[in-house]
This record gives C-alpha cells, structure tokens and sequence, in this order.
C-alpha cells in the first residue's frame, strides 16, 4: 500500500505565522497534486499546551531561538505555535483533507518537545503511528511537509529506526533553515534515504 505521511501542513508555519517557514506555501499545491498517487494519506499536527516549556514565553527573560537545557536535553525555545485548539494548530485550509485517513498529534506533554511524528524526543512516548503502520503491513513510506530540516527531519530518522523504508519528497517540503538543509539531505541519503521529486511519483 503506496503511503504519504504529511508532516505539520499547519497555518502557524505558513506565511506570516509566529513560526514561518520559508516558501511554506508553495508546497500546498504540490501537496495535492500528489496525494493522488497514494492508497493512503496520512498527517501529523504539532498540538502543544499553551504552557509547553519549548515556548520562550514560558521561561523569565528568554527570547525565541534561545537555546536552554531542559530535562537535560538541548532544546530551542519556539515563539508560541500550533497551540491546542487554535487557527494556527488547524491544517491549512487549502490543504485537501479528503484523503487524509488518520492525523496523530504531537508535542502535547508540556515537559517535552516532539519534533518526529512517531515519538518525542526522547523516544519515552510514542504517537502510535508506528503501530498504525506495522498493522497494515506498510513497509515504505513517502515523507514531507513542514519543516524539512526539524519534524520531517527527525521522522525520517524515526521512520528508518522503525523500520520503514522512507521516501523524501523534496519539493512538497521546506526547510526553516534552507542554507542548513543541504548537508541533512547527504546525510539522509547516507543512511538509505531515497530523495525524489513530485514528478517523479
């Protein structure tokens, strides 16, 4: 079964959102134009409380981008984004949801950021996507979505850990930080990763 796995299409990451990623936008179109090409859609929401602790208005005195320790892991302090509830957690309206058949939330335990969509990040609690995957016997899996270099990123790594052999779909995603993303992408393909383009699905 040919499966897409969407990653954090969210509002608070497109254009003018407090966490926008370059370009956001334009991958909405690709996006849809894809998700033809699949017997299964799947997404993924960061669904943060409004008092996580990866949010620099939750810590006196630090600013966004900031980087603190917390429960002894390195972790960057997010300007507020994709709170529970809010118009910035919803997926973009543009995004066609029809074929969508599951989302699995993320990032809500208020002491830990959740960049994959399979775990946090420490690996301590999971989303069950893995287990949703595995029960329909899927075995490769497409990834892309928001932002390329931070949650599809670290899903990819996830999705190989699991098992999966993974697709990165280049042009349906973007990167926070572009000028970064070169090196991740050797590194990707290092580990086994395929990097295609959507016209090439």
């Amino acid at each position: 079964m040919k499966t897409l796995i969407l990653i954090d299409v969210q509002n608070d990451f497109m254009s003018g959102g407090p966490l926008e990623v370059p370009s956001a936008n334009e991958v909405i179109p690709v996006i849809n134009k894809i998700q033809v090409n699949f017997d299964l859609v799947l997404a993924t929401q960061d669904w943060h409380p409004k008092d996580h602790k990866s949010f620099a208005s939750n810590h006196f005195d630090r600013n966004p981008f900031e980087k603190i320790k917390l429960n002894g892991m390195l972790q960057t302090l997010w300007p507020d984004h994709c709170i529970q509830g809010s118009e910035g957690a919803k997926l973009h309206k543009d995004i066609d949801s029809d074929h969508i058949a599951a989302i699995f939330r993320k990032g809500m335990d208020p002491e830990i950021d959740s960049y994959s969509g399979f775990y946090d990040n420490n690996h301590t609690s999971g989303t069950g996507l893995s287990g949703y995957l595995k029960e329909k016997a899927i075995t490769e899996i497409h990834i892309c979505g928001l932002a390329a270099d931070i949650c599809v990123y670290y899903t990819i790594l996830d999705s190989i850990l699991e098992g999966f052999s993974t697709v990165l779909v280049e042009d349906a995603s973007r990167p926070l930080y572009p000028d970064k993303f070169d090196d991740m992408k050797c590194e990707l393909a290092k580990l086994g990763v395929h990097i295609t383009t959507s016209d090439r699905l």
